[in-house]
């Protein structure tokens, strides 16, 4: 196979860069960059939930996303032009929502509604599962700020969420496609996992064939790896907002499970 772009291993990712407090007026915001992808997350608390969990004594999390119109090298038309979000961001921004779902105790959200906004500035490539990473972080932000001031009774996180792609290229299993590799692939996977060892959500197509059980498996592994070291960077980025959080609650901070081995989750191939 040819040689990656700047002579990447298959199991290697791209640069990671992410930072909170890029936006003055957000209650919680964070950039992440991915290579060339950059992603920009915000995170509000709202005091309302809605119609159907009114009265329930339960909060929720929602997510908008959208890409920029500059963010690839043609031109997009803005989606607020049309009247409506395409069918790609209404899948994505579910999937954000989902995910953060997933690691929230939306009793501890009661009658607040956590809405994440997503926007790219540069896709190069995985820009849905960086926007879940970024929004993981952006919420812990935002979230500290309610809890600090008494807005929140509770510390909603449970745990971490992270995402990453993963696919075969000329039929090696590679980390973190870029965009060129993620258009010559011949299966393209997403995979978002929790800090404890709970996999959210498998998103897996044949794009130019059917793959096979152990292919899967790989991609798995490197997707797992390369999600523990975004965790890692999500726990250096909050690591302050999450110590003045244990001063209020004296919890500790969750800690990853140890990650267990495929044959442990699915059974031998």
């Amino acid at each position: 196979m040819p040689a990656r772009a700047h002579g990447r291993a298959a199991d290697a990712m791209r640069a990671v860069r992410l930072e909170t407090g890029v936006q003055k007026f957000a209650e919680g915001s964070a950039l992440i960059e991915v290579g060339d992808t950059r992603v920009l997350a915000s995170a509000t608390v709202e005091k309302r939930v809605p119609p159907w969990l009114i009265d329930s004594g339960r909060g929720w999390a929602t997510a908008e996303y959208a890409m920029l119109p500059s963010a690839t090298p043609r031109r997009n038309q803005r989606e607020v032009t049309r009247g409506r979000p395409s069918g790609r961001s209404t899948e994505i921004q579910r999937l954000i929502g989902r995910s953060l779902r997933a690691v929230l105790d939306l009793t501890a959200l009661r009658d607040h509604t956590l809405i994440l906004d997503c926007d790219v500035l540069q896709a190069d490539g995985g820009t849905r599962t960086a926007s879940i990473t970024a929004a993981w972080v952006a919420a812990v932000e935002a979230c500290a700020a309610r809890l600090l001031t008494g807005d929140l009774e509770r510390w909603p996180f449970g745990a971490q969420v992270a995402a990453i792609s993963a696919g075969i290229v000329d039929g090696e299993a590679l980390l973190d496609l870029d965009a060129a590799e993620d258009q010559s692939a011949e299966a393209d996977f997403n995979f978002v996992a929790t800090s404890d060892g709970l996999l959210v959500e498998v998103q897996g197509t044949g794009e130019k064939r059917g793959y096979r059980r152990a292919e899967l498996d790989r991609l798995l592994d490197l997707g797992l790896a390369g999600i523990d070291e975004l965790m890692e960077r999500q726990r250096r980025t909050v690591a302050a907002t999450l110590a003045e959080v244990e001063a209020v609650t004296g919890k500790p901070d969750r800690r990853p499970a140890p990650a267990k081995d495929e044959k442990d989750l699915w059974g031998e191939p």
